[in-house]
């Protein structure tokens, strides 16, 4: 018969909260997908923002590269202010555009949203 001391007849168990967050953080990356009606309602209208920050983007880089071209023409050889002049007009309309965009966006969606969000405000 073989003697047994207090430290091998004891149960030890350690518990770890950030350990626990840690796994089902990790666990919750392999389960599938479900959306629900809020994240539903949110990608929605991420989505309808997405068209016009895309082109108003665009529209403004375009704008600005002219815009330095012009002013360094203009501050090295006093010419080419055209081209500065040029930039401002581009960059002018970007935002415009994009509340314009955006706003045909929304106004596409408009009826899913409306039901989306009386579905959840009950």
């Amino acid at each position: 018969m073989k003697n047994m001391t207090n430290s091998e007849e004891c149960f030890e168990y350690t518990y770890s909260a950030a350990m626990q967050k840690e796994i089902e953080e990790i666990r919750k990356k392999y389960l599938p997908k479900e959306e629900d009606k809020m994240e539903t309602l949110r990608r929605m209208d991420r989505e309808a923002e997405k068209p016009g920050m895309i082109t108003s983007i665009t529209v403004g880089t375009i704008g600005s590269l002219f815009l330095g071209v012009g002013m360094c023409c203009t501050m090295i050889w006093g010419a080419a202010t055209w081209i500065f002049v040029l930039g401002v007009v581009i960059i002018s309309p970007a935002y415009p555009i994009y509340k314009k965009i955006t706003k045909k966006q929304r106004e596409k969606i408009a009826d899913q949203i409306l039901e989306l969000t009386k579905e959840l405000s009950l």
